[in-house]
């Protein structure tokens, strides 16, 4: 499921991101119903682009990853989650859930507690990730004690997402609105990374989004530590300043990153086809992930 919006019996679409579709319920005034579906799709995205094609069955398993660690996370963090149901239309079953509508915060709620990827080019360049000094010497892969938190300012589907402080997020949110949600997420991560290490991953980071319900709560939604939103490692390859044995789409963003793609990032110009065996092998370790996490094979 591949598409940027399925017709769906009394649902009206209302919005389509990189990976997920967006529904309000076709009987409810525009924007006045309490509920949303959300549609997790087969896509794609790396570097800010939506690839193609799809990697099969992703949208299942985000949906089903998601699920199990709203459950988890339930017993571990205080913190609302925004899902309602799962009784959902056929069309979609399995890969799509009822929700609250939520007021989203324009924030990327990141906490890291290994330095990669963005940080630490980031890093290399400062010292710093967004404003949070580090101590010297650290390399790739390298864990951070204690986890630090990231933020990212959201942007538009084709626009980049800008790393910024948590001052910068304290002036645009408010400062009660910050705390909670730096100290939610650090608490998140903490309970999550040490789940994971239990199933023999190493959570090297996550991506959260939270939103307000109708009674100003700050809720947990969209998805939450799937191998889109998180950098899942192997526990027992981990090699600090080696590149990692990954659970997620790094396999993608790597692919993409070499020259065998032909893609040069800096000229902005649409990324090429995935080849069928990066499809694959990407899809494989999505189903790995939802193993070792769960302890069950995706189905």
């Amino acid at each position: 499921m591949t598409d940027t919006a399925t017709s769906l019996p009394g649902w009206r679409h209302i919005y389509s991101g990189k990976v997920r579709n967006l529904y309000e319920p076709a009987a409810a005034e525009p924007g006045e119903s309490e509920t949303l579906l959300v549609v997790a799709t087969d896509r794609v995205s790396a570097f800010d682009h939506i690839l193609s094609p799809g990697i099969p069955e992703k949208g299942k398993i985000l949906t089903q990853l998601s699920l199990w660690w709203f459950e988890r996370l339930a017993e571990e963090v205080e913190v609302p989650n925004h899902v309602v149901s799962t009784q959902v239309p056929t069309e979609v079953a399995g890969r799509a859930m009822v929700v609250k509508r939520l007021n989203m915060f324009p924030i990327e709620a990141i906490a890291r507690g290994y330095l990669t990827g963005s940080g630490l080019a980031e890093y290399r360049q400062t010292g710093e990730v967004t404003g949070i000094p580090l101590p010297q010497g650290l390399v790739d892969g390298s864990k951070l004690e204690p986890a630090i938190f990231t933020p990212s300012a959201k942007a538009e589907v084709g626009e980049h997402d800008e790393n910024i402080s948590f001052a910068e997020m304290t002036s645009r949110i408010g400062q009660q609105a910050a705390d909670d949600i730096r100290d939610k997420t650090l608490q998140l991560y903490t309970a999550a990374e040490r789940i994971a290490r239990d199933a023999g991953i190493i959570l090297a980071d996550t991506k959260v989004e939270y939103g307000t319900d109708e009674n100003g709560i700050i809720t947990l939604g969209d998805e939450v530590l799937t191998p889109d939103s998180s950098r899942f490692w192997d526990a027992q390859a981990y090699a600090p300043g080696t590149s990692q044995k990954s659970f997620d789409k790094q396999f993608v963003r790597d692919w993409l990153a070499s020259e065998t793609s032909g893609w040069d990032q800096a000229a902005d110009t649409e990324p090429p086809e995935l080849p069928t065996d990066v499809v694959e092998k990407t899809a494989e370790r999505y189903r790995e992930a939802f193993r070792r996490l769960t302890g069950r094979v995706f189905q």
